[in-house]
């Protein structure tokens, strides 16, 4: 595998060598013609930039061909325009002052740079200057956005998710930085607060509305959250930012960041981040329900479940994170970069069964990219391993089955405390590489074609996979091509035809198709689109192996005691229509409006119980379950059912009142419907299909209001944020209103009282929030910010098994020295 890569690499790398270099110039100016001394021109895919000089007059040697070129200067919309270059030539830009959207560059929605208004997928986009002026976690920035649903679980986990189906353990939104998956390898998790990124070091954050499984594989299904990091060529110097702040519940906040980045000539530039952050998570303890029996088998608590709270809790938040990148420029537009990143992490994170406490959880990537006009390709390495985290929640238990066997609180609290399967180790790798090619056939079709390969070598060192020991992996390997079309019929009508392959190792081959037709107008476009995508089981769905086997991996199928069959399985599918605007409506009026209906099809189930079990696969269960002496064969896994509609429609809005004073605007309805006689529907075998079944856990809805200053030396932001309430299960979480005469898992559903193995708050939601921004550039080089989150310190419930977020206020101060 690491030879193919450095071949692939090697080969693409001559081919590029050969390209042909010419001179492009050209002015960059205001609307009244006045040259932009410092503007910024750059080619957004190669690499290549320059600065203007005095009177806005650039120069640049870039290979002939089609180039999308990016002018931008501060205070002023970036301007871009596709260019054909065959010779030398000449392109002018002219800048309009404020912060029109129009214009912005994206990459996700086609592997390739483009204009934002050209784009065939629905883009959301964060920038760099939204970034640069967030004293907070621009994480938070994805709360201001439409289409997305935004909760903070926790000080250490903000986490979003895109049309329905949210759950505490959800892996159907792909996160990617620089084209790298960042994801973990047995849980398909995404990384989040694991990433090794920072802030200084982000370029724009591009989030993508629906499935986009064809460029990006089987696990783009909802969503994807693409990180761009910044080029040290366009990006130079020393950025030095320290974070001081409080909680609302008056704990301290520490946040120390460093940026380096150099070009020491026309081949060589490096930079290099580093970050580390100190907390301490929202003051709650949440409760763990135990029937406890004593040494001599008599009821405890009189064979009730009795709550008590999680046990040795540990709210220390702790991340140290830390990139290197190094970039090679053999030729203009020919690049090779290597990247090392690590991070070491310690916070509590809410999943289906009660928290977990991550302990020391490392991640490291190695990243080799080469990118020309062509081609790109990469080959890239990530590692994950714990070796102490655990559920609380199983934990809990665990030690008063040993304080009721007689043993001390020490005995207790010690190694016996994990003997249930509470404790969680990692030590996953995995293998990625991709090969892709792009270019203009006959002037008027635009091909990108790749190949994308995968091997998870996922190793949980015997504790919650069904590898063996420390020396075996579960592996798990995948290969994926796709074709993306796009044909140019002219009077600015597109049509994009797009496919992927996939075949995996345990689930197959599927074919997913995306076609759409777009048509660009002066100052906007239209897309109608249809796509596919699918959501593939994880590892630890195939192979998990959680408290001794009662729950399993179902990658096999099972046998039921009464002979009937349980089926492996499989992918989830996704179909997708949706239509959409992007431009200007009026002048200063910008706006992004869409509407789509999804069909939802063999759902990927939460963890749920099928009955006492004898074979797994061809296995007998007693060979697979640990503690059948228990269980005596009852198991719980993931199964595929059903079928769901969704649909809704998402608005954004900006108004720019002048340059320095822009509001927006944002609100988003989600619905979904079903067939009450398919009793295929009927997830939890009640005989009755309901809402219950589905799961669907969104809010109908939601929305935003904001205002925005950007002036020479302040700047600020108020953003208002309204939820809707709405009610929230998943596998043992609950957050619901009292509904009469229903039950989940077999117990009434009563707001504000227990329910099985959580307690139910009520619904998530029904509140109004507002955040704060406000900085002042002290210099050129010096910026001293605000942010606070949930301004009023009000407290709100906003995930299951989490605590109820409060007030988060930040001072930023940060240094930049060219």
């Amino acid at each position: 595998m690491k030879h193919l890569a450095v071949m692939m690499l090697f080969f693409v790398g001559c081919i590029a060598l050969n390209a042909q270099e010419v001179t492009v110039t050209g002015k960059v100016t205001d609307e009244e013609g006045i040259g932009l001394s410092g503007a910024t021109v750059y080619a957004i895919e190669l690499g290549v930039g320059t600065t203007a000089d005095m009177d806005g007059n650039y120069e640049l040697s870039l290979p002939t061909g089609k180039v999308l070129l990016e002018a931008s200067y501060v205070g002023f919309s970036a301007s871009s325009k596709n260019v054909d270059i065959s010779g030398t030539t000449t392109i002018d830009f002219v800048l309009s002052p404020g912060s029109f959207l129009d214009e912005v560059v994206v990459y996700s929605g086609s592997k390739k740079a483009e204009k934002l208004t050209s784009s065939t997928a629905t883009v959301i986009t964060i920038g760099a200057r939204e970034i640069e002026r967030y004293a907070g976690n621009p994480a938070e920035l994805l709360a201001r956005k439409k289409g997305v649903d935004y909760f903070r679980a926790g000080i250490a986990a903000p986490a979003f998710n895109i049309r329905g189906f949210n759950s505490n353990f959800n892996s159907k939104n792909l996160q990617v930085v620089d084209n790298r998956f960042s994801s973990l390898i047995a849980t398909g998790l995404p990384m989040g607060p694991l990433t090794t990124t920072i802030k200084e070091d982000t370029e724009q954050v591009e989030l993508i509305l629906g499935p986009n499984a064809t460029l990006y594989g089987p696990n783009a299904h909802n969503g994807l959250i693409h990180t761009i990091t910044k080029d040290p060529r366009k990006h130079e110097g020393l950025t030095v930012a320290g974070n001081l702040g409080v909680t609302g519940d008056g704990d301290a906040y520490y946040s120390g960041r460093l940026r380096f980045a150099k070009k020491f000539n026309d081949k060589w530039a490096f930079k290099a981040t580093g970050e580390y952050t100190k907390a301490k998570e929202f003051h709650y303890a949440d409760s763990v329900y135990i029937d406890r029996k004593l040494a001599d088998g008599s009821p405890g608590m009189d064979g009730v479940k009795e709550a008590y709270e999680e046990f040795e809790l540990d709210n220390n938040v702790e991340f140290f994170k830390t990139e290197a990148s190094a970039y090679f420029t053999p030729k203009a537009g020919t690049d090779l970069i290597a990247t090392y990143g690590h991070s070491n992490s310690t916070y509590l994170s809410p999943t289906n069964v009660g928290r977990n406490q991550i302990i020391d959880w490392r991640i490291n990537v190695f990243q080799l990219r080469f990118n020309t006009k062509n081609f790109f390709a990469q080959t890239y390495f990530t590692t994950s391993k714990t070796d102490d985290t655990y559920s609380i929640d199983d934990r809990t238990k665990q030690y008063y089955v040993g304080i009721d066997s007689g043993l001390s609180p020490e005995e207790a609290a010690g190694e016996f405390s994990y003997l249930s399967g509470a404790r969680f180790k990692d030590d996953s790798k995995r293998w990625n590489a991709e090969v892709q090619y792009s270019n203009t056939l006959f002037e008027k079709l635009d091909l990108i074609t790749g190949v994308q390969y995968q091997k998870d070598m996922a190793n949980s060192l015997g504790t919650y996979l069904l590898d063996e020991n420390e020396d075996d992996s579960i592996d798990v390997s995948q290969l994926g091509g796709y074709l993306h079309l796009t044909y140019d019929f002219g009077s600015g009508f597109k049509a994009l035809g797009a496919a992927r392959v996939d075949n995996h190792e345990i689930y197959g081959t599927n074919f997913i198709p995306k076609l759409g037709i777009s048509k660009e107008l002066e100052k906007g476009s239209f897309r109608l689109t249809y796509g596919q995508g699918i959501a593939a089981p994880t590892i630890l769905n195939m192979y998990g192996n959680l408290f001794g086997g009662l729950i399993l991996g179902n990658a096999e199928g099972f046998t039921l005691a009464d002979g009937s069959k349980v089926d492996p399985q499989d992918v989830e599918k996704v179909s997708t229509y949706e239509i959409g605007y992007r431009g200007t409506l009026a002048n200063k009026l910008y706006a992004d409006v869409n509407a789509y209906y999804n069909i939802n099809k063999d759902f990927l189930s939460p963890v749920t119980v099928v009955g006492v079990t004898t074979q797994r696969g061809d296995t007998p269960i007693e060979e697979v379950q640990a503690a059948y002496g228990v269980y005596n064969g009852l198991v719980a896994t993931y199964i595929n059912f059903g079928e769901v509609n969704t649909y809704g429609a998402d608005l954004s809005l900006t108004y720019s009142f002048s340059p320095e004073w822009s509001m927006t605007a944002n609100y988003s309805y989600f619905d979904y419907s079903y067939d009450e006689d398919n009793m295929e529907n009927d997830f939890n075998n009640d005989g009755e299909v309901n809402f219950l079944d589905f799961l669907v856990n969104a809010p109908k809805n939601k929305g935003g209001l904001g205002i925005n200053y950007y002036g020479s030396r302040f700047f600020g932001s108020v953003f208002g944020r309204a939820v809707q309430k709405y009610n929230y299960f998943s596998s043992f979480q609950i957050a619901s209103e009292t509904l009469p005469g229903m039950t989940y898992r077999g117990v009434p559903i009563v707001e504000d009282a227990p329910s099985g193995d959580a307690y139910n708050y009520g619904p998530l939601g029904g509140f109004v929030t507002m955040d704060l921004n406000i900085g002042y550039r002290v210099s050129d080089k010096v910026t001293v910010s605000l942010a606070a989150t949930n301004l009023f310190n009000n407290e709100l419930r906003e995930f299951t098994a989490a605590p109820p977020t409060r007030g988060l206020y930040v001072l930023e101060t940060k240094i930049h020295l060219d």
